[in-house]
């Protein structure tokens, strides 16, 4: 296929995303060496802010190239619905309530652990709460687990490899964790319809297997946690547990919205009309609410609608090289691709080639949810939690190498027990 002057621009200002998010650590220490102009590079170092710069970039390139008319139709044609999405889960499952909520069933559990309540708790945050995520969605996962995590697991006193690896570990448990439903996980939203996947049949297929995989990389993680958190102390409890307990009746009504979210997850009007419902009830209450995780939950939005907008431009490089694979190098060549573009675009693109085999749909799900905690992009819930953890590293970042390193070992637990079992 010939590409388009617009789809070579694309690939190109992709890449160059791509290699910009690998830098955004350096733009970070470069707002401390010159403070001059710290205000531009705090900007080109947050990760969150990368692709949707380069997508504005791009629509302004189709309108010099092309026309206005023709870039905007083109931005507007994009489904916009998972930025949306992960941006209103962001906002309400990291409310005071449910936040309360999930740490006190968390800690009851950790209270009968046979382990440190630390050790308890992290091991409860990287395991049992990505699983839950196959109900409550990924994103609303990840925003919990991170949450949790960032006062126990997430604090300077942990040394950076620790970190690091408890990154990766809660990256690749929130991938796979969400693959014991056909709705949770966005690479396996974008094929459930097209490939006639039920819950039921991801559970047979997916799911147990992600649950055993979860249960090992949790594990590892708190072994090589144990000493550090041990020497650390407990930790502070989260915020929203220490400004006093939300009554139940509070709890439940955030519940209930956030159900409802779910529920209708794949239409935009009805959840953002759920939304505005929860920010009223919000402000009656705010007594018992805490600060609504907003500027967080838009900069992700911001850098999913980006990846959404630069996405749709690779199609012509990424579907034939999906096509021309057999099974097997299929499964190793989404789980490398994984890592330079979003899982669920590559999933996506794998649900347009005709006649595709069961067993190469088998491989390329899972390659594409195995890699889904190699780097930020790599599935749409690890901006949420970048954004939620970052400030527990040196400089204020995380860094792109010290994360592929970090979730490298997981990654391998992941892809080696749905690929054997």
């Amino acid at each position: 296929m010939q590409p388009s002057l617009v789809e070579t621009t694309a690939a190109c200002l992709f890449a160059v995303a791509v290699l910009h998010t690998l830098a955004a650590r350096q733009f970070a220490r470069l707002s401390h060496r010159y403070p001059r102009h710290a205000g531009l590079f705090y900007l080109l170092g947050e990760v969150e802010v990368v692709f949707g710069f380069w997508a504005i970039v791009l629509v302004v390139a189709m309108a010099a190239t092309s026309s206005a008319g023709d870039a905007l139709a083109y931005a507007e044609s994009r489904n916009y619905a998972e930025p949306l999405f992960v941006f209103v889960v962001m906002v309400m499952a990291g409310s005071r309530p449910i936040v309360q909520t999930v740490t006190h069933v968390v800690d009851t559990c950790a209270a009968r652990l046979p382990m440190p309540r630390a050790l308890a708790r992290s091991w409860l945050g990287l395991a049992v709460v990505p699983l839950c995520g196959s109900f409550v969605t990924e994103p609303a996962a990840m925003t919990i687990a991170a949450l949790m995590l960032s006062p126990v697991v997430f604090r300077r006193e942990i040394p950076s490899p620790a970190k690091y690896l408890a990154l990766g570990v809660l990256f690749v448990n929130v991938s796979i964790g969400g693959t014991l439903t056909s709705y949770a996980a966005p690479p396996v939203l974008m094929v459930a319809a097209s490939w006639q996947w039920d819950s039921a049949h991801m559970l047979a297929n997916f799911g147990w297997k992600a649950a055993v995989a979860v249960l090992l990389n949790a594990s590892l993680a708190a072994f090589v946690l144990r000493k550090s958190l041990a020497a650390a102390g407990d930790g502070k409890e989260p915020p929203a547990s220490r400004e006093g307990a939300v009554p139940w009746s509070v709890a439940l009504v955030h519940l209930a919205l956030l159900g409802g979210v779910v529920a209708v997850a794949h239409h935009p009007v009805a959840f953002l009309a759920l939304f505005l419902m929860f920010l009223g009830f919000a402000q009656a209450y705010e007594r018992r609410q805490g600060p609504l995780l907003v500027k967080e939950a838009l900069l992700v939005a911001f850098f999913l609608a980006g990846l959404v907008v630069l996405g749709g431009q690779q199609r012509w490089w990424l579907q034939p090289i999906l096509s021309g694979l057999e099974p097997m190098a299929l499964f190793f060549g989404a789980l490398t691709l994984t890592a330079i573009a979003d899982n669920a675009a590559l999933t996506y693109l794998g649900s347009l080639v005709p006649g595709l085999a069961d067993e190469a749909k088998y491989m390329l799900m899972a390659g594409a949810v195995a890699g889904g905690g190699l780097t930020v992009i790599a599935n749409a819930p690890n901006p949420a939690g970048l954004a939620l953890l970052k400030h527990g590293f040196s400089d204020g970042s995380i860094g792109a190498g010290a994360l592929l390193l970090g979730a490298s070992a997981p990654t391998v637990v992941a892809a080696s027990v749905l690929l054997l079992l």
